[in-house]
């Protein structure tokens, strides 16, 4: 049954100006992916993964509480973020969900990791939600905002209401190559208007953007989300080497891991839902809860209500 959050501690919350690091970096699969890890070697590991256009700074709140609580903390730069680099330049700079699973999956085979918690929203909460419904073995549990993000592109060209084509107009503007010369232009402008209309309760100041918009001026950052948000549409071409993985995602598989699926009631691009919808996607042990006043970036607008899902997944 749905559940309601608790309420934010801080409704004016002033975003933590600390950075997570040092960063460490590792080779994995076509990426050297940088990341921040934090708490005990030995303890119950958690995957916490960012979404667009934010940056591993989602985390600077929820990761110390983890690691207080003894979880081993991986939260990794996404390909075309920070410095997370390609180690070939001929690799395609593919932004589709099949390369971000992937990249979860070779980034925990790096670091000899067996299972984990897989934890993300928007982008991060997509390759959690790939992971957990194809490598499941892999997988402690999931918390994932916004609930089945595993994007069905058969059905992608089904329109919606007016209202939520509304929200997405960056999307159809990264569709035309103006919106690619806008993204290159000027990043920070299209980021920060994002995160402004995405969490509209959110008070960041200039110093908390600025610490995430560095990560993107990563020379592939533009290529990458031009490609993730044209593929969605079927729009671009599939990278040959995730055929496999696309092939079982377009089945739309179902997730049977213990899940926690949270939404933001502030969220300004992805409204939060009773999660009915998407629960037939969830065939194992599944609880939703919609947290007040949070919006799209809920992990670093509601770091408590995040942490806290991800505890009860562990000591579940």
């Amino acid at each position: 049954m749905p559940q309601r959050g608790d309420a934010l501690t801080d409704t004016q919350r002033v975003p933590s100006s600390k950075r997570l690091e040092p960063l460490r970096s590792i080779d994995a699969g076509v990426l050297t992916i940088a990341y921040y890890e934090a708490g005990p070697a030995d303890g119950p590991v958690v995957m916490l993964m960012h979404g667009f256009p934010y940056d591993i700074h989602a985390y600077v709140d929820v990761a110390p509480q983890l690691a207080a609580e003894g979880c081993r903390v991986i939260v990794p730069y996404l390909r075309g973020y920070g410095p997370t680099r390609f180690r070939d330049k001929v690799t395609r700079r593919s932004g589709e969900q099949a390369a971000l699973g992937a990249d979860l999956m070779a980034l925990m085979d790096a670091l000899d990791i067996k299972r984990a918690v897989f934890a993300g929203y928007d982008w991060g909460g997509r390759a959690a939600c790939i992971g957990a419904a194809l490598w499941p073995e892999r997988c402690i549990g999931l918390v994932s905002v916004n609930g089945y993000n595993i994007q069905d592109i058969a059905k992608a060209m089904v329109p919606a209401r007016p209202d939520r084509e509304a929200a997405l107009w960056y999307q159809y503007y990264f569709n035309i190559e103006r919106g690619r010369a806008g993204l290159a232009a000027d990043r920070r402008g299209i980021a920060k208007l994002l995160w402004q209309q995405w969490s509209p309760n959110w008070q960041f100041d200039d110093a908390c953007f600025e610490r995430t918009a560095v990560a993107h001026d990563n020379p592939d950052y533009v290529d990458v989300v031009i490609h993730s948000y044209r593929h969605r549409y079927g729009l671009a071409e599939s990278d040959p080497q995730y055929a496999d993985i696309q092939r079982r995602l377009a089945a739309q598989p179902v997730i049977t891991v213990p899940t926690i699926t949270l939404d933001g009631d502030g969220d300004g691009v992805s409204p939060a839902t009773d999660g009915s919808k998407s629960a037939p996607k969830f065939a194992g042990r599944r609880v939703h809860r919609v947290v007040p006043r949070a919006g799209h970036n809920l992990p670093q607008e509601a770091p408590e209500a995040f942490a806290a899902a991800v505890l009860e997944l562990i000591r579940a």
